[in-house]
C-alpha cells in the first residue's frame, strides 16, 4: 500500500500496474472458455454430483432402523408362560391403567425389528420384581432372557444387555441396599452370555454427617 502515498509518482506505478493485471486476467479467462476443458460451467452441476447427492447411503446390516411400533408389554408378560405365576399376580394397575412397566426398544440380538426390554416394579416403591427380553420371530415376540429376582432392573446399553441388581444384608430398608451387582451380557450363537461382572459395595458412613472427636481438658500443671 505504499504506493498509495503519493510519493515521487508512485500512484502512476499503481495505476499502470493495475490495468496491465486486468489485461492478463481477460486473457486467461478467455482462453479457458474457447478450449471447453478448463474454463467455468455455463450452468448447473455435473451429472455425477447430482447423483452422489441423491442416492443415500445404504443402512448396516442388523443395526436396525427407525422406531416404527410400540408393543403392549403388559399382555406380552401376561401372555408368556416363562413369566412367573406370582410375577403375574402382582402385575396390578397401579393407578387406573398405569401400570408399573418399563419398557425399552433397541438392538440386542442382531434382528431386523427392535428387541424389547421389559421390567416390572412394584407400585409402591418401584421395586425391581423381574427382566425380560423380546425378540420378534416373525410371528410375534419371544421370550429369550429372564431374570425374577428382588430389586432387579435391565438396560441396553450400545448394544449390551446390562442387569443390575441390589444386594440387600440383614435388615437392610428398602431404599438403602448394602450394595449392586452389575452383570452386561452380549448376545452370542443365539443366547445371552456374560461378559462382564462387576459388584460395588456402599458406605454407610456417608450422610451420616462427621464425627468430631471430643478434647479432654489439659492436665493441670498443679
Amino acid at each position: 500500500m505504499r504506493g498509495l502515498t503519493g510519493r515521487g509518482g508512485s500512484g502512476t506505478r499503481v495505476a499502470g500496474s493495475t490495468a496491465t493485471a486486468g489485461l492478463v486476467a481477460f486473457a486467461l479467462l478467455a482462453a479457458g472458455c474457447s478450449t471447453g476443458g478448463s474454463g467455468l460451467q455455463d450452468e448447473g452441476a455435473a451429472p455425477s454430483d447430482h447423483a452422489a447427492k441423491a442416492t443415500p447411503s445404504p443402512a448396516p446390516s442388523g443395526s436396525g432402523g427407525p422406531f416404527t411400533k410400540a408393543v403392549d408389554a403388559v399382555e406380552l408378560l401376561k401372555n408368556d408362560p416363562k413369566v412367573s405365576a406370582r410375577v403375574k399376580a402382582d402385575l396390578r394397575p397401579c393407578a387406573k391403567d398405569s401400570y408399573p412397566v418399563d419398557t425399552s426398544y433397541g438392538v440386542l440380538t442382531g434382528s431386523s425389528a427392535p428387541d424389547v426390554v421389559v421390567n416390572v416394579m412394584t407400585c409402591a416403591d418401584a421395586v425391581g420384581m423381574g427382566t425380560y427380553v423380546y425378540r420378534e420371530n416373525g410371528s410375534g415376540y419371544e421370550n429369550v432372557f429372564a431374570v425374577e429376582e428382588p430389586a432387579v432392573y435391565s438396560a441396553i446399553d450400545r448394544g449390551d444387555l446390562v442387569v443390575t441388581k441390589q444386594v440387600y444384608a440383614k435388615g437392610d430398608p428398602v431404599a438403602e441396599p448394602s450394595g449392586e451387582e452389575v452383570t452386561t451380557y452380549r448376545w452370542s450363537a443365539g443366547k445371552f452370555a456374560q461378559q462382564f461382572w462387576v459388584r460395588n459395595e456402599y458406605s454407610r458412613s456417608v450422610g451420616e454427617g462427621e464425627v468430631v472427636a471430643s478434647e479432654a481438658p489439659a492436665p493441670s500443671d498443679n
